[in-house]
Formats: C-alpha cells, sequence, structure tokens
C-alpha cells in the first residue's frame, strides 16, 4: 500500500523560504517518478513539479519555474520541494503524489501559507 506523508509547511512572509518533506513507504521509491501537487482554497488541484526515478530529470510548472526545487534521495525514499521567493498565490495544500494507472495517489497534504 502507497503511503505518502508531507511535512514542513506553516506560516511564512512573503519573499521568504520553505523546505517541504515527503517520506514515502508502501512501494519500490526508487522506481517511480515523483510529483508535487497543490490545491488552493476554492480551486481544482495544480500540478506544482515532477523529478524522475533517478533524480536527473526535473519539470516545473511556469507559476514556480527558477523558484522552486525539487529533489529526492531515493536512499532515504523522501521527495522535497525547496520553495523559495514564496508569494502569497502560493499559498495552497502542498500534496507528493506518485501516479498509477493513470491517477495520483497522494498524501493527506501539508499546509504552506504566505502571509505578512
Amino acid at each position: 500500500e502507497v503511503q505518502l506523508v508531507e511535512s514542513g509547511g506553516g506560516l511564512v512572509q512573503p519573499g521568504g523560504s520553505m523546505r517541504l518533506s515527503c517520506a514515502a513507504s508502501g512501494f519500490t521509491f526508487s522506481n517511480y517518478d515523483m510529483t508535487w501537487l497543490r490545491q488552493a482554497p476554492g480551486k481544482g488541484s495544480e500540478w506544482v513539479s515532477t523529478i524522475n526515478s533517478g533524480g536527473y530529470s526535473r519539470y516545473y510548472a511556469d507559476s514556480v519555474e527558477g523558484r522552486f526545487t525539487i529533489s529526492r534521495d531515493n536512499a532515504k525514499n523522501t521527495l522535497y520541494l525547496q520553495m523559495d521567493s514564496l508569494r502569497p498565490e502560493d499559498t495552497a495544500l502542498y500534496y507528493c503524489a506518485t501516479e498509477r494507472d493513470g491517477d495520483y495517489e497522494r498524501g493527506q497534504g501539508t499546509q504552506v501559507t504566505v502571509s505578512g
């Protein structure tokens, strides 16, 4: 059973930084591409970034390109999202996810609020 547990969210001022983590279990983490999604209040889910299984290919939404960095540690079964130059519009519930049969398995999410 896929288990994904996000952590590291909280309240940060505009222009600040935050690092999210996602602990994965129940599957062979190093075999799968991993993704960060987010959902802002009153909006649908938005794709943020994907990293391939080996960690050498990374993809970003235009809205976060140049500000966010996705990474992974396959030895620790952990996915990361370094977020810099945060903006109020980055406020959302952030999920890590892995694709299965055309859909995403995701964790419970961690809330990021950019305000100040």
